[in-house]
């Protein structure tokens, strides 16, 4: 692939990241539009460069095949095989598996680009260098992101960039909802945290890394966002498991112990900055009377949802429809999603989408367990701190629908493929964070694929 072109493919990877979270997370159609401009840029930089260079580099990962089902399952729920029944004088309706076709092509049409987004990023992300440089944009971009939100919401907590006042919701960062902003920040800081507890962060940087690591935590504490807070601690331990793996107890205690050091000065930070109202926000939210919040009617509805469109789902996408037709609240409130990524693919694609889902969480673990194990500390820091990163959000999405906001899955995907690269061997890359670099041979058994053009 030409040099130039590979550059600038991964810059868009990384500007993708930054303007899907800073655009309101990329929610508004508008926005939702430059996305699948940018994803169409990166595709053809991505296919041209790889024609000047002479040479196609494929991943193998077959993280990327669960996505591609989903995707085509969507497509396939849209498809008319036949009429509905003349019903009140309206004929010629196509019978599909869904029962709101166009959202499900909408989805399906989503679901792609973010596929392909996923490929260029695992084909894209290709040396140790390049690795890198994304592990510490993530965390540069992590640190301004949680400064920007907390001087937001001490000088203007109602609006966005203080011009934009949602009229619904509880906005924090760029965000219209608190726990999406949670949710991006739980990945934000797990690359660091990762990194810092594997021992793979310069000597002279640790200092660098704490702060930028308390200050991501403070902002997602101030948030009040409660799912954000069980999926921080859920990723803290997790991190703390991984990284002292047969290590003995005196290391797990040192672990544990700076973790909750951690914690406690994100907590103080967040308190420092908020006053006694930062934490109560918390209690707050789970006493609220708004339908919204009130997961548990939402969860009820969802399960009949699921009985009533069962075995092949109510559509992806076309839950809203389904949900107002069961709702026992009498629709005061419109839902459009069932605060449980999980239950919610259940009702949307049925068996089919439970078993897509099963099939990514047995990839997803194995893909972590293996390469959390690698002698380089380099990578093995950023695998533990990608694989945390995306188990936070796998915690988060039993209480949200975190995953179906566009910057979220974005972050998602970036840290899955940096999750796959960290299983690489590389020829620049470092196996001694305070040591220069060393040449290796890259394993041919993790090499990506590589198709060349024909003279």
């Amino acid at each position: 692939m030409s040099s130039f072109l590979n550059r600038l493919a991964f810059f868009l990877i990384c500007a993708i990241c930054v303007v899907t979270t800073l655009a309101y997370g990329a929610v508004h159609q508008p926005v939702i539009a430059l996305f699948y401009l940018l994803v169409t840029l990166l595709v053809v930089i991505f296919g041209v460069g790889s024609v000047a260079g002479g040479e196609i580099t494929l991943s193998r990962s077959p993280l990327q095949v669960p996505l591609l089902l989903l995707a085509s399952y969507a497509a396939i729920q849209a498809i008319p095989f036949g009429q509905i029944p003349i019903y009140l004088g309206i004929e010629g309706v196509p019978r599909t598996i869904s029962i709101e076709p166009f959202a499900t092509q909408v989805v399906a049409l989503h679901l792609f680009v973010l596929a392909a987004f996923l490929f260029v990023a695992l084909s894209v992300i290709d040396s140790a260098a390049r690795l890198r440089r994304i592990a510490v944009f993530l965390t540069f971009f992590g640190f301004l992101y949680a400064f920007y939100a907390i001087l937001q919401s001490v000088l203007s907590p109602d609006k966005i960039f203080g011009i934009y006042k949602p009229s619904a919701g509880t906005p924090f960062g760029s965000f219209v909802n608190k726990h999406d902003f949670a949710a991006i920040l739980e990945m934000t800081i797990a690359v660091p945290m990762g990194m810092l507890f594997a021992g793979a962060v310069m000597s002279d940087k640790r200092l660098l890394y704490l702060v930028a690591i308390t200050l991501v935590a403070a902002a997602l504490l101030l948030s009040g966002s409660r799912g954000g807070l069980v999926a921080l601690l859920a990723e803290v331990i997790f991190i703390v498991i991984l990284t002292s793996r047969a290590k003995g107890g005196r290391k797990i205690l040192i672990r544990a112990g700076l973790s909750m050091l951690l914690l406690a000065a994100g907590v103080g930070g967040a308190i420092f900055v908020g006053g006694d109202t930062t934490l109560t926000r918390i209690s707050e939210t789970a006493g609220s009377a708004d339908v919204t919040s009130n997961r548990a009617h939402i969860w009820r509805t969802s399960v009949e949802v699921v009985s009533n469109h069962f075995p092949l789902g109510a559509g992806l996408g076309a839950f809203p429809q389904a949900y107002t037709k069961l709702d026992t609240a009498g629709g005061y409130e419109r839902v459009e999603q069932a605060h449980n990524d999980y239950l919610q693919i259940a009702a949307d694609a049925g068996v089919i989408g439970i078993l897509i889902g099963a099939l990514f969480l047995y990839l997803f673990f194995r893909e972590g367990v293996r390469n959390i194990r690698c002698s380089n500390q380099f990578r093995r820091g950023v695998a533990v701190g990608s694989f945390a990163g995306c188990f936070a959000i796998l915690i988060h999405s039993l209480f949200d629908f975190v995953l179906h906001i566009p910057a979220i899955a974005v972050m998602f995907l970036t840290l899955l493929a940096i999750l796959v690269a960290a299983g690489r061997d590389y020829e620049d890359e470092v196996d001694d964070p305070d040591q220069p670099r060393q040449r290796r041979l890259r394993s041919a058994s993790v090499t990506p694929i590589r198709v060349s053009r024909l003279d």
